[in-house]
């Protein structure tokens, strides 16, 4: 939204949580269920993740349409959007199920913002795809009959005050950012621990809006170990990138992806129950990110991949790889699409 408002005077934007649209006391409950239930219950809800959004197809919610397909068939008739971009399964899906029904004509863009896609999705009644990877668009592909010309691999969208500019940095690797435990799930607290005892590299620990986090570590009063607080500025996030050698963190896409755009090595401690684990695997084969074992130090566990010129070459050219697939590299390019789809077809740019 950032990039198409930096770059047009004559477009309205508008962000909209269906949600929270739907009813704003249903909004905190979901939420509030979901963080107890991959809290208290992960194998549970990795299971029932798995049957109805991952493994079978999804389309059996009847309730759905009793409730949300109303709400989003009087949100297009409220708002009466020219374009909508889906940056969520659930309101694709119900976009996609008005759009076969003929209750909806507005064009439609997935903004896919993990490292696959789940079986909620709409996907045949969408306009254009903005896919994680190559290997995502022929997974498409196959499943559909969406033409390619309206598929294009873009990587996960990341704000552009992350910047590509970050240089190989020279050999040593001294500082390690930790993030992911703003929330205080996953199973990070014993990496954390590890710090105490370490001394090979300087951390720098995100805690995001984690106060009792921040407060803890800044207690221990260690000189080479730094929380940090919630960051709010993307620039200064950017800054803190460019400070550090390489990053320790959940595999969600919007963080992985930020990693790869400042050629980081990655390194995931823990993942949350669903689209994490399944973000995993699929940046694990490709040697995108380092696994870490909950049994052995976080320390040599860095300093065995860090210190190894043959695996931080083989990391760099898997992320170099990755980075090779992106048909869409520059916000113009995605601008362009949008354009495309909106009937200025004159714009230069467009991969078909």
């Amino acid at each position: 939204m950032d990039i198409l408002e930096r770059r047009t005077t004559n477009i309205c934007y508008k962000k909209i949580d269906l949600l929270s649209y739907t009813n704003e006391l249903l909004e905190k409950v979901v939420t509030g269920t979901y963080l107890k239930w991959i809290r208290y219950a992960p194998e549970t809800y990795n299971m029932a993740y798995k049957h109805l959004f991952y493994e079978p197809p999804v389309h059996s919610f009847k309730w759905y349409h009793h409730v949300f397909a109303k709400k989003m068939e009087h949100l297009v008739k409220e708002e009466n959007p020219d374009l909508i971009i889906c940056t969520h399964g659930f309101p694709s899906y119900l976009l996609s199920q008005l759009k076969a029904k003929g209750k909806c004509d507005v064009p439609i863009i997935n903004v896919y913002t993990d490292f696959f896609i789940n079986n909620l999705w709409g996907k045949e009644e969408i306009d254009f795809h903005f896919l994680p990877s190559e290997e995502v668009k022929k997974g498409l592909r196959a499943q559909s009959e969406i033409p390619l010309q309206n598929m294009m691999v873009t990587g996960i969208p990341v704000h552009e005050e992350i910047t590509k500019t970050r240089t190989f940095k020279h050999p040593g690797n001294r500082n390690i950012l930790i993030a992911g435990g703003s929330s205080g799930l996953g199973n990070i607290m014993d990496f954390y621990n590890d710090l105490k005892d370490a001394r090979h590299f300087h951390y720098f620990v995100l805690c995001g809006k984690n106060q009792k986090l921040y407060e803890e570590i800044k207690g221990w009063e260690l000189q080479h170990v730094t929380p940090i607080p919630y960051i709010s500025s993307r620039t200064e996030m950017n800054e803190l990138y460019e400070r550090v050698d390489a990053i320790v963190t959940k595999p969600g896409g919007i963080t992985v992806s930020e990693a790869l755009r400042k050629n980081l090595p990655i390194f995931v401690h823990s993942a949350l129950p669903g689209q994490e684990e399944v973000n995993l695997r699929y940046l694990t084969e490709r040697n995108l990110v380092q696994e870490l074992k909950a049994d052995q130090s976080l320390e040599s566990q860095l300093q065995a991949v860090l210190q190894d010129a043959d695996k931080m070459s083989t990391l760099y050219n898997a992320i170099a790889a990755y980075h090779k697939e992106i048909e869409a590299q520059t916000p113009e390019e995605l601008l362009a699409v949008v354009n495309w789809i909106l009937g200025e077809k004159q714009t230069i740019g467009l991969h078909a």
